[in-house]
């Protein structure tokens, strides 16, 4: 990659406030991350894991927005978080989610080792 077109996806980060993870010049579904948000990649990554995931905006009785998002699993794992802002709002849940599942394996797997 040239350093013009490096500046050039600098310049029009800046200006869009878009995520650029990546260049993904390729052919198939690498391609479609090109231009997402930071949120859109915490939905995506979480849709990959096997997590359905809603979100809503709202106004509480201050005036102030807020922002509510979940995820759930078939299993009945669900987790909701709310928070000022949708990016905070999905960080936060893509922590507890990782959080819980990453601790709920390490409890089976001492499990395992124990039976063994």
């Amino acid at each position: 990659m040239t350093r013009a077109s490096k500046n050039l996806l600098r310049r029009r980060r800046r200006k869009t406030g878009k995520a650029q993870p990546g260049l993904f010049y390729g052919k198939g579904a690498a391609r479609t991350r090109h231009n997402m948000n930071y949120w859109e990649i915490i939905a995506d990554n979480l849709k990959k894991a096997g997590w359905s995931l809603g979100r809503v905006s709202a106004v509480d009785r201050e005036g102030r927005t807020i922002w509510i998002a979940d995820a759930h699993r078939d299993d009945g794992k669900r987790f909701v978080v709310h928070a000022d802002e949708k990016l905070s709002a999905f960080v936060e849940l893509e922590r507890q989610v990782l959080t819980v599942t990453f601790y709920l394996e390490s409890i089976r797997a001492a499990q395992a080792t124990c039976e063994l």
